[in-house]
């Protein structure tokens, strides 16, 4: 097995000796020995080392060629940007290090940040222009660094068919040039196109996240389009209608023109002016009240929510098709790894030799047990080769943690009679049903108490007068809980379940809390207020609360990918909002609009006392990046927002309501596919529950993926004698550690539990169970397992050929 030869050989012509040389094409069956061209036979004899070592060289590129193919699947990178040569090679192990994505990150994020310190600046982080000028130029530089290195990768014809990769490579363009009038004139200019930035952030590898958003956001839009084009429809069909029959009324300024009527009805749709916009009519003639009832019932009422139910139903056929989409692509993405792994000589399956080179380069951190845990973990048939059937679970494995089961049940197990019996009883009681409802009960009255204790204090209340009492009685009994749970289950197998670090942590919060109560350390008296985190823990008793919280638990990832897709729209709206609106809105601006009051800013008399009568909503202004988020985060929620927008309207023109207006279309957007993603999360969580329903006699149980292998004291030896052989360099400390433990405990064999945390990859798996063996039958028919057009031969064929060349 040494001297096995790949089946594809993927090596640089010019310098490999495999490829040109007629001798190293017909290798001895045994792999030992010389070919004699002349007489067309083997003859023995060493094997010749520069044979050996392009063999070597030839598999390492294999190896690493396998690993691209496997990353690009669980990346879902389409397969045309493999690479294709060595040169490509390097550059694209250039660009897929942790290092180089950490570097492109910081490259984004400083873009995006210089806006505190461009005009208009945040006043304590303004820089002069010079300086921030040349900082965009040297981050620019960058980005134009990283995209030279992704067009040596993918090639001139490759890179000009990526269209993110084009539409960066434009805005790039745009910026640098910008940047360099902003640098010569020494001045800022009118720069909308600094809106654009976040599409650096949003091409990193750290964001693919934030990219998936993005193409199921647009993905969605054609029915939303749809639905909202209906919405408008009948809001213009209204606003006429509303034009007509109050437009006569002079104290009525929301239907005096027809541009009015429809800005009113915009915002009615929010609510936000509501009753008010009715207010004027109605004290007119009490029936025009029916014309506002009748709008809001279809608008609001019908309409709205038939947009959310049109958003859910598409975003659930999204995800459906997005799930599929990537599992097929693993499917053929694992297809091309195997054919690089398997050799001449046995061609049907992958062997711990070539199985340990492909994880040396996949997961450089894993040791040589973990290593061969995971070739037995796949081996579902215990033969020494792994089948292309069994190579297919490869992802479900490659998360593993490994470790020992004990041979006993408790961790306790082997200590003295006395002690055992002691940890036993404290076992049995931390995992009695009596002992978890007496906690349940504990922190019930905990929080009865700090509701009563809280309402009772009043304003002069200062937190360093003193230490409650009860707060040092009931952290007592959570620490006597975590104390007695940690030597009754065992430290491993306490701090393994979720709940249990919730529970751990909120305990040591609330005892640094009592530290800083005592001492009156003021800069941590905020701790204090975690104490009621501990009510949570009430949750866990019903089936229904425990699946809500799982959900939130499983959505706190892709909700932070959400929020961060989110403040990109925020970024490139406050970036437009800075350079039209910036200055525009302050005190006592606006005293010609309908919203006059709420920007006024006037002392006023009243009998002895002047006092001074503020509006406030001239703080919400666009003066710099800070500023223009608060205000865009008070518009999202468009409670008032119409105030916002006639103040700056008043100030600008009213072609400044299509901002505001444009943002609320967006946002609500985005907010849709939040809520729908919510649901389909939740309405995912529930069917999962209902169809595979698991036993869950203890809450705090902590549910996960459980792979057991098996390895007996023979099957030790022989891998430490192929480790020591085969994989000359290799690290085998672990190996020899696990061997010395099967002598020392005297056992014949140990067996090993690999486990990790559920994903939502792993619940979809359950869910299409049946639907996922229909797509690998349609997949078998229609897209038969074909390399790239890097590896132009046919998988059966005998005869190598060059994937990189």
């Amino acid at each position: 097995m040494d001297d096995d030869v790949p089946l594809i050989l993927t090596w640089d012509e010019a310098n490999s000796g495999l490829l040109g040389d007629e001798a190293s094409e017909r290798p001895e069956e045994n792999g030992v020995g010389n070919y004699d061209i002349a007489n067309n036979v083997s003859v023995p004899g060493p094997p010749d080392s520069r044979s050996q070592n392009s063999l070597r060289q030839s598999w390492e590129m294999n190896y690493q060629e396998a690993v691209i193919y496997l990353q690009e699947g669980e990346n879902n990178d389409k397969f045309y940007t493999h690479p294709r040569s060595p040169r490509a090679l390097s550059a694209y192990l250039f660009v897929h290090n942790h290092l180089f994505y950490l570097m492109e990150l910081l490259t984004a994020a400083l873009l995006m940040l210089l806006s505190l310190s461009e005009a208009p600046a945040v006043p304590s982080l303004r820089l002069d222009v010079y300086v921030h000028a040349t900082l965009e130029l040297l981050a620019l530089v960058m980005v134009a660094f990283e995209l030279c290195m992704k067009l040596r990768w993918l090639g001139f014809h490759t890179f000009i068919r990526h269209k993110r990769t084009m539409v960066k490579t434009c805005v790039l363009f745009i910026q640098f040039i910008e940047a360099i009038v902003v640098l010569v004139r020494q001045t800022s200019h009118l720069r909308v196109t600094r809106a654009l930035r976040p599409i650096f952030l949003v091409d990193c590898r750290y964001c693919g996240a934030v990219r998936r958003n993005l193409r199921q956001l647009f993905q969605s839009l054609p029915p939303f389009i749809d639905i909202l084009l209906l919405l408008l429809f009948f809001m213009v069909i209204f606003a006429i209608l509303g034009f007509c029959l109050f437009s006569t009324n002079p104290a009525d300024h929301y239907f005096n023109t027809l541009e009015n009527s429809i800005v009113s009805l915009f915002v009615l749709l929010t609510t936000a002016n509501f009753p008010d916009v009715m207010m004027p009519a109605y004290s007119r003639n009490r029936w025009s009240c029916v014309f506002f009832i009748v709008y809001l019932s279809i608008e609001l009422y019908f309409i709205m929510n038939l947009l959310l139910a049109v958003v859910f139903d598409t975003f659930n056929g999204v995800e459906r098709v997005k799930f599929k989409s990537l599992l097929l692509h693993k499917r053929s993405a694992i297809e091309h790894a195997f054919q690089l792994l398997v050799s001449r000589q046995r061609p049907d399956g992958v062997s711990l030799k070539q199985f340990d080179g492909l994880l040396r380069f996949y997961r450089p951190r894993m040791d040589a047990r973990d290593r061969f845990l995971t070739f037995k973990a796949l081996s579902q048939s215990g033969t020494a080769m792994l089948s292309l059937q069994e190579f297919y679970k490869i992802y479900e494995v490659m998360g593993l943690k490994w470790k020992a089961r004990r041979s006993g049940e408790h961790w306790f197990d082997d200590l003295p009679h006395t002690a055992f019996l002691i940890f036993k009883g404290i076992n049995l009681v931390v995992k009695s049903k009596a002992f978890q409802y007496a906690i349940y009960i504990v922190v019930a009255v905990n929080g009865v108490w700090i509701l009563v204790e809280t309402n009772m204090l009043n304003s002069d209340f200062s937190w360093s007068q003193h230490v409650p009492w009860n707060y040092i009685v009931f952290l007592t009994i959570y620490g006597v809980e975590v104390l007695l749970k940690i030597t009754g289950l065992g430290p491993v197998a306490y701090f393994s379940s979720g709940w249990n670090l919730f529970d751990f942590s909120v305990t040591v919060f609330a005892f640094l809390g009592l530290i800083a109560l005592a001492f009156q350390m003021e800069p941590f008296y905020f701790i204090v207020v975690l104490r009621p985190l501990q009510l949570l823990r009430l949750f866990k008793i019903k089936q229904r609360y425990r699946n809500v919280l799982d959900t939130m638990f499983e959505l706190f990832p892709r909700m932070a990918s959400l929020g961060l897709t989110l403040i990109i729209f925020y970024y490139s709206f406050a970036i437009v909002g800075m350079e039209f609106f910036a200055d525009v809105i302050y005190p006592n601006c606006c005293n010609t609009s309908t919203v006059a009051d709420a920007y006024r800013q006037i002392n006023v008399t009243i009998g002895n006392r002047t006092v001074l009568e503020e509006g406030y909503y001239y703080l919400n202004n666009f003066n710099n990046i800070l500023s223009s988020f608060v205000t865009l985060f008070e518009l999202t929620v468009v409670n008032n927002w119409y105030i916002t927008m006639e103040g700056v309207t008043s100030q600008t023109t009213h072609w400044s309501r299509l901002y505001f207006m444009t943002f609320y279309i967006v946002t609500m957007v985005v907010m849709t596919i939040i809520v729908a993603f919510i649901l389909d999360a939740f309405v995912f969580r529930m069917n999962y529950s209902r169809k595979n329903r698991e036993p869950l006699d203890d809450p705090e149980e902590t549910k996960g993926i459980v792979f057991e292998v098996e390895v007996t004291r023979v099957e030790a030896l022989q891998t430490l004698e192929l480790y020591k052989h085969s994989l000359a360099g290799t690290n085998i400390s672990s190996l020899q550690e696990m061997f010395v433990a099967m002598e020392r405990s005297g056992h014949s064999s140990l067996v090993f539990l690999g486990q990790r945390s559920r994903t939502k990859s792993d619940l979809s798996m359950k869910m299409y169970e049946e639907e996922i063996q229909e797509w690998y039958e349609e997949y078998s028919r229609i897209d038969l397992p074909q390399l790239d057009s890097t590896l132009p031969r046919d998988l059966d064929s005998p005869e190598p050929s060059q994937s990189i060349n």
